[in-house]
């Protein structure tokens, strides 16, 4: 399975920024399943970064890989609208799992 390369571009340390990261940590952990890579970037300490990837607007998340580029913009508290934004398929929940002894 490839891994998501997603980049969250921050203002400070607001309220905002953290429910932005705190909604992505966990849109990840439930959907990802540790297939995934996160940068936190913060546009006052990094302005270029922000500069080369065109960002106008904080927060916003970046998938860079797998293709395609996607953005999405805001604290990313709807996750299905993340997702979907994102194109990024949540894992199947695998049956048999529940009550299951190794």
């Amino acid at each position: 399975m490839s891994k998501y390369l997603l980049k969250l571009y921050v203002t400070g340390s607001s309220a905002r920024t953290n429910v932005a990261i705190a909604n992505l940590r966990r849109i990840c952990e439930q959907d990802l399943a540790g297939q995934y890579q996160m940068e936190i970037i913060d546009v006052l300490e990094f302005p270029q970064m922000a500069e080369d990837d065109r960002i106008l607007a904080t927060p916003t998340l970046i998938k860079t890989l797998p293709l395609p580029f996607r953005r999405v913009i805001g604290d990313l508290s709807d996750k299905e609208k993340v997702l979907l934004g994102l194109e990024v398929q949540p894992l199947p929940a695998t049956p048999g799992k529940a009550g299951e002894q190794a």
